[in-house]
């Protein structure tokens, strides 16, 4: 019995992005698993050589700097039956157009959760031991810190706010079990039980923040959740507590979270913000209390190959005829980053 022909893949984002999602082992299985040129990497949906690939093409590989597909990309792609996405959220990427037109979207989401979590993780227990503080104060006096000032530091029994049991809250949830830290967590999609089975106590959102020592923001950017930490439920939070988020800048009232940093309050991890970057002028680059990274805690470097080869299995099962394990269904999207 003949083999079915391997389907037509096509690339669809910025080139600067392929070498390291595909190193070479994982671009050979990519070639064995369809018909595809590694040469061929569609920027422009509107260029002559990519309506010519388009035409055929039944697989889209799509990354960071893929443009949004809508009905003309699928008009000049009638074949496109699957779209396997090699970065996280698909919200910007697809629309109504591709799900009327029973298109499979598949997303290496879960693989990008991982050094989400992780750096998460790192800023807790720094922050839970005061580092950036003593950081500040040592590089100012090049003394230690009186016992005085450090009573209240330290990483036993402190209680993490989880606010959202996404992918990444998930993942750290799992990362936390080792410590001997309180959890918390808030998702309106979640039951005690489950959040039981997943380590933490739920609460409502509220009591989470008037109980955290340290919150960290892991809900998706959905019209629900914009600015979902305001004036009022900043307050709530203790007066030293460190807010951290990695989701989406969009959670957090800006001007609010700034008077907070600006007072001194409160402390701060943020690696996004509103806007991004924020402008030159901002306090936040200057706070001591503020700990402020450019958007590196999703996949970066080596950590792209690990969405690579998300991607390089789901097409290796759609090329065996067998279902995909990351599908992205529309229905999803309305609470899902």
């Amino acid at each position: 019995m003949p083999h079915p022909q391997p389907p037509r893949a096509v690339f669809a984002m910025d080139p600067v992005h392929l070498p390291l999602l595909f190193p070479p082992p994982l671009m050979s299985r990519l070639r064995q698993a369809s018909d595809l040129d590694p040469m061929l990497i569609v920027q422009d949906f509107t260029d002559s050589a990519a309506t010519k690939a388009l035409a055929d093409a039944e697989v889209l590989v799509t990354g960071w700097g893929c443009s949004h597909l809508d009905a003309s990309v699928l008009t000049a792609a009638p074949r496109l039956r699957t779209v396997l996405h090699a970065a996280g959220s698909v919200r910007s990427l697809v629309g109504e157009a591709l799900w009327k037109h029973g298109v499979t979207v598949s997303s290496a989401v879960t693989g990008n959760a991982v050094p989400v979590a992780e750096y998460t993780l790192a800023m807790i227990l720094l922050a839970g031991k005061d580092t950036f503080t003593h950081r500040e104060r040592f590089r100012a006096t090049h003394a230690y810190p009186p016992h005085t000032e450090t009573a209240a530091t330290g990483n036993l029994g402190r209680r993490v706010g989880v606010i959202g049991a996404s992918r990444v809250g998930r993942r750290l949830l799992e990362l936390l079990r080792p410590f001997d830290l309180t959890v918390l967590l808030h998702d309106p999609y979640v039951s005690a039980a489950e959040a039981a089975a997943l380590g933490a106590e739920l609460l409502p959102l509220d009591d989470l923040l008037r109980h955290s020592d340290i919150v960290s923001l892991h809900a998706p950017d959905i019209p629900e959740t914009y600015r979902m930490l305001d004036a009022g439920r900043l307050a709530l939070i203790r007066d030293g507590g460190v807010l951290i988020n990695t989701s989406r800048g969009a959670l957090v009232d800006p001007e609010a979270l700034t008077d907070e940093l600006v007072s001194g309050r409160l402390h701060a991890v943020l690696d996004v913000t509103e806007p991004e970057p924020l402008p030159a002028g901002s306090p936040l680059y200057r706070l001591p209390n503020v700990f402020l990274t450019p958007h590196i805690a999703g996949s970066l470097g080596n950590e792209l190959e690990r969405l690579g080869r998300i991607v390089v299995e789901e097409l290796e099962r759609l090329a065996s005829g067998l279902p995909l394990i990351h599908e992205v269904r529309q229905a999803d999207l309305a609470r899902v980053a």
